[in-house]
């Protein structure tokens, strides 16, 4: 930043010669995150298979809190670790989280503050030491939003900008996030702890007057700039994506194109808020059907082979809006259902919940539910699953069972619910007559197949059969008896 003689501020893009130590780097060991050419899943720049197990996370919440002034990082490495050892492999976390007037990257704007530079060096080195990786997104626009008041970008505050509602095509203020990508790309982009970009959290029309017609543009330009600076920065760039709240989807006819189809994004990306079943959950079964029916509808909306995940869900409107903590076992419950409905319908990884919970953090059971799904990856040949969602294509024998699916001609992934004994307190019954299931999958090659069936609580393994199609159009498969639900891995051993 610079005065001009008439007194207005001049912003100069970052070229690392405005900050203490311009030239550190975070050295990195981690390999970078692609996509896979063959299926849309993501996977090592070294070729190995990648899932984003994960969820949101905060620099001011409670687990990450002691990063500030370096008050406690033993406490921030020891969660680090745990995370790694219950299968995580990713947090998604915003640069700034403006909540309070003590995290801002930026005051006053260009201006990056060293004890937050510091903050972020910290945790980058502790992700590498444990190989955990970050969907970074530059800014919390919900908080940004509603304190925009006091935000060092407001022109009030010697900003660059007048209104919240100017964020998207105000070009001053498109210069300072353009500032503030470069400066986080030059310090911290060349680690393999960036999994990705979440070029804007949640944009919305109300970021750009009320219109969705300057996102398509947005995306290109502040994408093209930074994909350009870390070539230049790194000789390759990480993957790109843009999140939306899933409800604002069709309110506006280009929001579609942009978040599904946007030719400069590598994946599509969407947070699941939907009213009642999701926000505001009164059993554990709806939860699951609404997130396999949304998944199914935008998965269709996607014309090539990207992958698409949910990077925000929870009971958002019970926990802000009603002040209710949902009781530990029904949280475990929703969150554990939501997370394999999300994955057997086609989605990378289980979806990232935002805790909404008091204080910010998961449970131990959804961080048991997060390993379980972890150890079930290794059943399916990910790198050449080009999967289709098969939620309504999957035939049963039992109509108290939901299904959902997904498969190519070799391999399938199929969770199945009861969704008929639940109780007074909305979860399933635990002690219910277990019952026998047959499933028919469409669309798989004749041939020789493993079948593995998975609980997805308690002991994983449940059977392992080897099974050939006594028909061309379908493989039957009779699962042992389900008391609540069951995860299922199909692969091709042989063709015939």
């Amino acid at each position: 930043m610079e005065n001009n003689t008439d007194g207005a501020f001049q912003l100069n893009l970052f070229t690392g010669s405005e900050i203490q130590n311009p030239n550190k780097k975070i050295p990195s060991v981690l390999p970078w995150i692609i996509v896979s050419k063959e299926s849309p899943y993501f996977i090592t720049d070294q070729g190995k298979d990648w899932h984003p197990i994960g969820q949101n996370d905060a620099i001011n919440w409670l687990d990450l809190a002691g990063l500030f002034r370096r008050r406690n990082l033993a406490s921030v490495e020891s969660y680090l670790r745990m995370l790694s050892e219950n299968g995580v492999t990713c947090l998604r976390l915003m640069l700034e989280y403006c909540q309070t007037e003590h995290r801002y990257l930026e005051r006053p704007a260009g201006n990056f503050q060293p004890n937050m530079i510091r903050l972020w060096d910290d945790l980058f080195a502790l992700c590498e030491k444990h190989g955990l990786r970050i969907l970074l997104t530059p800014y919390d626009t919900y908080w940004m939003w509603i304190r925009w008041r006091q935000h060092p970008y407001n022109k009030k505050n010697g900003g660059l900008c007048n209104k919240r509602s100017h964020w998207l095509f105000c070009p001053e203020m498109r210069n300072l996030i353009k500032n503030r990508l470069a400066f986080a790309s030059e310090r911290w982009g060349g680690s393999g702890v960036i999994f990705g970009w979440d070029l804007w959290n949640e944009i919305h029309p109300r970021h750009a007057v009320n219109s969705a017609e300057v996102f398509y543009e947005f995306i290109e330009d502040v994408g093209g700039f930074l994909r350009k600076k870390e070539i230049q920065f790194h000789g390759r760039a990480h993957l790109q994506t843009v999140s939306i709240f899933g409800p604002d989807i069709n309110k506006h006819h280009s929001i579609t194109q942009c978040i599904f189809r946007h030719r400069a994004l590598d994946f599509a990306n969407t947070h699941i808020y939907e009213k009642g079943a999701i926000d505001d959950p009164k059993n554990t079964v709806d939860v699951a059907i609404s997130v396999g029916r949304i998944l199914r509808e935008q998965i269709a909306e996607i014309m090539d082979s990207r992958p698409f995940f949910d990077s925000e869900h929870g009971p958002i409107h019970a926990f802000k809006d009603k002040h209710i903590t949902l009781t530990e076992p029904f949280d475990d419950e929703y969150f554990r259902h939501f997370q394999w409905a999300h994955f057997a319908s086609g989605g990378a990884g289980g979806g990232m919940r935002w805790a909404n919970r008091n204080p910010h953090t998961l449970t131990t059971g959804m961080r048991e539910a997060q390993r379980n799904l972890a150890r079930f990856f290794s059943l399916i040949d990910w790198k050449r699953f080009n999967r289709k969602n098969l939620n309504e294509e999957i035939v049963l024998s039992n109509p108290a069972f939901k299904c959902f699916g997904c498969g190519d001609k070799e391999q399938a992934v199929i969770w199945v619910l009861r969704t008929d004994k639940t109780g007074k307190n909305g979860m399933l019954l635990k002690n219910a007559e277990p019952v026998d299931l047959t499933i028919k999958i469409p669309g798989l090659q004749k041939g020789h197949y493993r079948v593995i069936a998975f609980y997805t609580s308690g002991e994983n393994k449940a059977r392992e059969l080897e099974i050939s199609p006594e028909r061309a159009e379908y493989l039957s498969i009779s699962l042992p008896p389900i008391v609540t639900d069951l995860a299922i891995a199909v692969r091709l051993l042989q063709a015939l």
